[in-house]
């Protein structure tokens, strides 16, 4: 089975870089009909997509583009997430995912990490 798990700090203020990784088992994120994404959920909200990195590059929710950047390293098969100058709206549960089609829905989920935003 596929198992997905986020790691990185918890705390930032504003105006840092948040970093996290998701960490992949039982399959390969070279695989090139996979889509390996990153989702968010502020609380009290619902969730919104942040980005893919898949055989075709990577995609970016419009509204976080400019401070958004998801790349990979294949020898670790990892996938990870750069946000700049977070806000404390930033805050939120983040978590990384599977996606078979680049639409969704996601079939494997990482434990999600919290991640605060606060001055």
């Amino acid at each position: 089975q596929v198992q997905l798990a986020e790691s990185g700090p918890g705390l930032l203020k504003p105006s840092q870089t948040l970093s996290l990784t998701c960490t992949v088992s039982g399959e390969s994120i070279t695989a090139d009909f996979y889509f390996w994404s990153w989702v968010r959920q502020p609380p009290g909200k619902g969730l919104e997509w942040i980005g893919y990195i898949g055989y075709s590059g990577t995609y970016y929710n419009s509204s976080l583009k400019s401070r958004t950047s998801i790349s990979r390293d294949t020898s670790k098969n990892h996938f990870t997430l750069q946000l700049t100058s977070v806000i404390p709206e930033d805050t939120a549960v983040y978590f990384c995912a599977r996606d078979r089609t680049g639409w969704g829905p996601y079939d494997f989920w990482g434990q999600g990490t919290q991640v605060t935003v606060s001055s």
